[in-house]
């Protein structure tokens, strides 16, 4: 079981290796990380289920499932019929109030239509590109808690560097247990300083390893 990283070169190496694949947590699940409305609505999409208890994998089959079946967008999640949508979460596995969640992702589909005409980059430009307004203004979104706003910056931070440094709670518990510090600011500096979209490849590492239990394969 790998306890990593004694010395600084240890670290600046392990680091390399996590964070070489040029890859977020969502592209490494197969979502694009691009600062268009289609993608950050769908990584929106995807922090909220992801923060929802459960298997993890439902919760990215199920993000997956919007846009497979035409939802890519705010716009096009907001004309959504909501037994279609309950439908699709269901054959994806959702389990429990599922009438709630397609509930909680129309209204939250149908807001950022209203407010941001289906577009974050507008949320951000409303915010003066202020990271704690950015946060206040997301958190003011249907089903968006502090939990979902870590989840969804860890991404975005690669597109809006204002943001940077995050890292939520799987990251920093994997950092921690590898050694390699315990806040996203050390992850920062181990990143190398200023570059965000070589901080959220690393991150995103560090969380896909927390959340899939794949310590072991990492050196000893």
């Amino acid at each position: 079981m790998a306890t990593a990283t004694s010395t600084i070169e240890d670290k600046k190496r392990l680091v390399r290796r996590l964070a070489g694949s040029g890859r977020g947590f969502a592209e490494q699940y197969g979502f694009r990380v691009t600062n268009n409305p289609a993608s950050l609505f769908q990584l929106l999409c995807l922090a909220i289920l992801l923060a929802r208890r459960g298997d993890y994998r439902r919760a990215l089959d199920s993000a997956h499932a919007l846009p497979d079946a035409g939802w890519d967008s705010a716009a096009r999640l907001a004309r959504a019929l909501h037994e279609d949508l309950v439908r699709v979460l269901r054959e994806r596995g959702q389990r429990g109030d599922v009438e709630a969640l397609a509930d909680l992702l129309g209204d939250l589909a149908r807001t950022v239509v209203q407010r941001y005409r289906g577009d974050l980059r507008r949320l951000r430009s409303a915010a003066g590109y202020d990271p704690d307004r950015e946060r206040e203004l997301l958190t003011a979104l249907p089903g968006v808690d502090a939990a979902v706003v870590e989840l969804f910056l860890r991404e975005v931070q690669a597109l809006w560097g204002e943001v940077a440094p995050v890292a939520d709670r799987r990251a920093l518990a994997a950092a921690r247990r590898l050694k390699l510090g315990r806040s996203a600011e050390d992850l920062a500096v181990l990143a190398g300083g200023g570059e965000s979209e070589r901080l959220a490849w690393l991150v995103g590492a560090l969380a896909r390893i927390d959340l899939e239990r794949r310590y072991a394969e990492l050196p000893a």
